[in-house]
């Protein structure tokens, strides 16, 4: 009996790991929290603000470093210390950053303590300026302008994630101050050219650090 007992515990165990390491591959990005001093209402409250594109998983800290490492993800250990919740996000990353943003605005109870996307982990200034991004619609109606009729790239920016065409935005105003006038090609060229040395430096960080 006290064998059973044992082992139950352990399945229910990796279950778990195994259960978080799926929202970690499948998720577009994910936001470490801490709810220490959140009701429950109130967790219940959050979880209705980020809607049915967020899983706001409340998890021990071992089972979430357990399954991050079997996911692959790397750079948030130290992010899990004290009661820790994880918004995967399966939807728009700003979006629910915005709606973490507007929750802890009235609940300062809730802390954000960073988070993951794009392949690196994000510090919690990082997720406030995603939240601080505007909306996708926002950003896709400022960049019609420069598509001139370009139906394949329009194609290419109406699928980006609200993060990458805030980029394009940025490039595309940065070129046009310093040229005069620039094409949706050129700013996204220079989107491309600054993602691809950002990966690079990441990966020569990380063979360093090995």
């Amino acid at each position: 009996m006290a064998a059973d007992e044992t082992r139950a515990p352990a399945a229910d165990k990796v279950a778990a790991v195994a259960e978080i390491a799926a929202e970690f591959r499948d998720a577009s990005a994910m936001v470490v929290t801490e709810y220490r001093g959140l009701s429950m209402k109130q967790i219940t409250q959050l979880r209705r603000s980020l809607g049915s594109d967020v899983n706001y998983t409340v998890a021990k800290n071992t089972l979430v470093k357990r399954a991050a490492a079997d996911a692959g993800v790397e750079g948030l250990d130290d992010l899990l210390v004290g009661p820790t919740a994880i918004a995967f996000v399966s939807g728009e990353p700003v979006d629910a950053a915005k709606a973490l943003r507007d929750f802890q605005r009235d609940n300062k109870a809730l802390v954000v303590k960073g988070g993951y996307m794009e392949g690196r982990a994000l510090s919690a200034l990082e997720v406030t300026q995603l939240a601080d991004l505007e909306s996708r619609e926002v950003l896709l109606g400022k960049l019609a302008g420069a598509m001139k009729g370009n139906l394949a790239k329009a194609a290419g920016l109406f699928n980006a994630p609200a993060s990458q065409v805030a980029r394009l935005v940025a490039a595309l105003q940065d070129k046009r101050a310093a040229e005069g006038s620039a094409s949706t090609e050129d700013a996204v060229a220079a989107v491309e050219s600054a993602d691809a040395e950002a990966s690079t430096e990441a990966g020569t960080e990380a063979t360093t650090e090995a």
